[in-house]
């Protein structure tokens, strides 16, 4: 099973919700994916052995300036504008270039040969008895979407079917947010109780429609605010599945880097009754 933790903002509490469920039924074969691959955090809380890193690569074009014609073919098919052409010259923007290798499969004088751009690092160990793979996207890249789904496959080839798998997504509701949650059989939606969070909670929420994904909702900071999001789950049928009050002393705990049912045991059992209610809902 695979589930997803996402929101449609930033700041929501989602890593603390995705390593709270971690930890809390870690008995199971639990994998945990960091897929906020531009600011990774999940470590600080799980604190994993680290013991392999891999570099994770895009191909990009490189054209062979004796074959080329200057047909202008690969600038016409790139969606991206990662080639253009000039006067007995193509010039290439690796930074624009998705790696679709359309220019190479379309180029009718073979000019075009791939090579790999390093956009990232793929981490991979263990949090105790938790397998912990995250991306680290190098600074500067623009498109973290490839490294997404490296993350994602590295996870595939070591998943089973009793493996339970969590995936930090990264916030809001652009590509990389796609990436992540694709494939999923749920997704918990986590949201605050404010103008800012019901707003982006209801885009997450069109886009989950769009992928037929079932989600649910944990509010975390609740009591603060207003109860526009509880009357927005109730006219949507959307189930609210847990709430974390607003509290000062998970602050302090996320401060110092130390996940909330470590310090507060009760937090174990309503994540592990949040899973057994997912759990229930997709037997239906």
């Amino acid at each position: 099973m695979i589930i997803s933790v996402a929101s449609g903002k930033g700041g929501t509490g989602k890593t603390t919700v995705a390593v709270s469920l971690a930890l809390s039924i870690s008995e199971e074969e639990v994998q945990f994916l960091d897929c906020d691959v531009e600011e990774p955090n999940a470590g600080i809380f799980l604190k994993p052995q680290i013991k392999e890193i891999l570099p994770v690569s895009i191909p990009i074009p490189r054209i062979n300036q004796e074959k080329c014609n200057f047909c202008g073919r690969c600038a016409e098919v790139c969606a991206y504008h990662a080639l253009a052409m000039l006067p007995k010259k193509v010039l290439v923007f690796p930074h624009l270039c998705h790696g679709c290798g359309g220019c190479s499969l379309l180029c009718p004088r073979g000019a075009i040969t791939e090579v790999g751009r390093e956009i990232g690092t793929m981490e991979i160990g263990r949090s105790g008895d938790i397998e912990f793979i995250q991306g680290r996207l190098n600074v500067g890249e623009a498109m973290p979407t490839p490294l997404i789904r490296a993350v994602k496959e590295r996870a595939r080839k070591s998943m089973n079917s009793t493996t339970l798998t969590i995936v930090d997504a990264p916030p809001g509701t652009s590509c990389p947010v796609i990436e992540a949650v694709k494939g999923s059989d749920f997704c918990i939606l986590v949201t605050e109780p404010t103008p800012f969070g019901l707003n982006d909670l209801a885009l997450a929420v069109e886009v989950l429609k769009k992928l037929e994904i079932p989600f649910g909702v944990v509010i975390n900071r609740s009591g603060m605010g207003n109860d526009k999001v509880d009357f927005y789950c109730q006219e949507n049928h959307i189930p609210i599945l847990l709430r974390i009050p607003f509290d000062r002393e998970i602050a302090v705990l996320y401060s110092q880097g130390i996940p909330i049912v470590q310090r507060k045991k009760e937090y174990m059992e309503r994540f592990r009754g949040m899973m057994n209610r997912i759990q229930e809902s997709l037997l239906i």
